[in-house]
């Protein structure tokens, strides 16, 4: 995941230089239901869902629909490595959150440490490149963080009883159908370069229809909080791109940087005591079922459960 969700502020920044932010978000949408619906239909996945339409329809517009506008709008402002710092943050509005709403799974002192050595590490690893002249770009991304951080809670609380694929393809389904009328209004004049058009197909296929399959299968073995961290490693996959394909250099600051990264996720993700480990029986687990099955059953629990 940590691979997968670093590239696509490489492939927006490319994408959105031809297309507009409405048109890029119609295409990514639409490549990944077209991928995954007639899968869930196939499997039965998409009656399950219909007594849960209210809790799929918000998780689609904090998760999937507002988010992915707005950081493609804002990404035609900021660079892709201050967009990536302030995605950054996912995890800490996910603790705050949970310990608002009262969830299970909180943060002890130990891991909230380890989220701000994290953070302290992505700021050295960009740079500490926090100025932006666009103010309002900078809001975008922060409602994006606020949703990245909703949308696991609500698949954790609201969503795990239901086919994780059908969940994944309707979610996908409805921002293609409501993005529709703009997208395809919103064309460009000529035909988008050849790196514009793979951005595309990466971000549909990649970056969409198998990320969230195994963004799933990542909630169900480590909890919803925890599953945001890997926010912290997208910047250094930012970075390992633009010293592998662009010759940027790789300096100290990077190396402290991600060094410090791996070290807050070390802490911020380690599981406690075996008493603190074990939330009670598989009905007060955050998510109890198999994913990739796409029936909605128990899956068995992780060796790391047991730790």
């Amino acid at each position: 995941m940590c691979l997968i969700w670093g590239i696509p502020y490489l492939l927006i920044k490319v994408a959105v230089h031809d297309l507009s932010p409405v048109t890029l978000v119609f295409f990514r949408t639409l490549i990944g239901a077209l991928m995954l619906m007639p899968l869930a239909a196939m499997r039965g996945n998409l009656k399950p869902l219909l007594p849960h339409w209210r809790a799929i329809v918000i998780y689609t517009v904090v998760e999937v629909a507002l988010p992915w506008f707005l950081l493609s709008d804002a990404e035609t402002r900021l660079s892709s490595s201050l967009t990536g710092l302030l995605i950054a943050a996912v995890p800490f509005v996910g603790v705050i959150l949970g310990r608002l709403t009262g969830a299970r799974d909180r943060f002890d002192s130990r891991r909230l440490f380890g989220l701000v050595v994290g953070f302290i590490g992505v700021a050295a690893l960009v740079g500490f490149n926090v100025s932006a002249r666009d103010f309002g770009a900078v809001g975008e991304v922060g409602l994006v963080t606020l949703g990245y951080a909703i949308g696991p809670m609500i698949i954790a609380r609201r969503l795990s009883d239901v086919p994780a694929l059908g969940v994944v393809a309707v979610s996908l389904a409805l921002p293609a159908v409501a993005y529709a009328p703009l997208g395809l209004t919103h064309l460009p004049s000529t035909f988008p370069s050849l790196s514009v058009v793979v951005s595309v197909v990466l971000l549909g296929v990649v970056c969409t229809a198998i990320a969230f399959l195994v963004f799933f299968a990542l909630i169900a073995e480590v909890g919803n909080v925890r599953a945001t961290t890997i926010t912290y490693v997208n910047p250094a996959v930012a970075l390992a791109l633009g010293v592998v394909l662009l010759g940027e250099p790789f300096t100290l600051g990077a190396v402290v940087g991600f060094g410090l990264i791996l070290v807050g996720l070390f802490l911020a993700t380690r599981r406690g005591s075996a008493s603190q480990s074990l939330r009670g029986p598989a009905g007060d687990r955050e998510m109890g079922y198999d994913p990739i099955a796409g029936d909605g059953a128990v899956a068995a629990p992780s060796p790391h459960e047991s730790l």
